[in-house]
């Protein structure tokens, strides 16, 4: 974030510099006023460029195997424009290539999931997931694993039959590491 800072103090400078640069061309025929309105639209569209890029630039941060299965997409009245076009401020990715599928019951298969969110730090939940019944839950200690054909316990979640990370882990049990 600091260096965040550091880059939307500079693209205002570097506006505010072009401002002088066309007020030095025009023989200082632009009004003063004209530097502060350059130097405050710079920072504004930095400000926004690197909010729009910001989830193009955190997914091509991903390691291979490590696959987005949710975006969620905001818009706000401090940021008018949002309203038009919806800005991705939280996705969750799924380390697909690391899975493990449990040896007892095959299909439960574990799942790192990463949470992403704008100016935050990103944070790693291991899941299981339950494939023949469309769920998934918490890895902890209190997690009750089903046997095979046993039903999933009320700690469960149940997901959408079209579900990205069912679909990425599921569909693709050989890809997954026996575990």
């Amino acid at each position: 974030m600091f260096w965040e800072l550091i880059a939307t103090l500079s693209a205002g400078l570097g506006a505010a510099g072009i401002a002088l640069l066309l007020r030095a061309i025009t023989l200082k025929k632009l009004p003063n006023w004209i530097i502060p309105v350059f130097a405050g639209a710079g920072m504004l569209g930095f400000q926004i460029y690197s909010e729009y890029t910001w989830f193009s630039h955190q997914k091509s941060l991903l390691p291979q195997g490590v696959e987005v299965v949710r975006t969620a997409q905001e818009s706000s009245s401090w940021r008018p424009w949002s309203y038009v076009y919806p800005q991705t401020m939280r996705f969750i990715a799924a380390d697909v290539r690391n899975a493990a599928i449990n040896q007892k019951n095959t299909d439960l298969i574990l799942v790192d999931l990463y949470f992403f969110e704008r100016r935050m730090s990103a944070r790693r939940v291991p899941q299981v997931i339950h494939c023949q019944q469309q769920a998934r839950a918490d890895f902890t200690e209190e997690l009750t694993i089903p046997s095979a054909g046993q039903a999933v316990s009320a700690g469960w979640h149940k997901l959408a039959a079209d579900d990205l990370l069912l679909q990425l882990l599921c569909h693709n049990q050989p890809d997954a590491e026996q575990g």
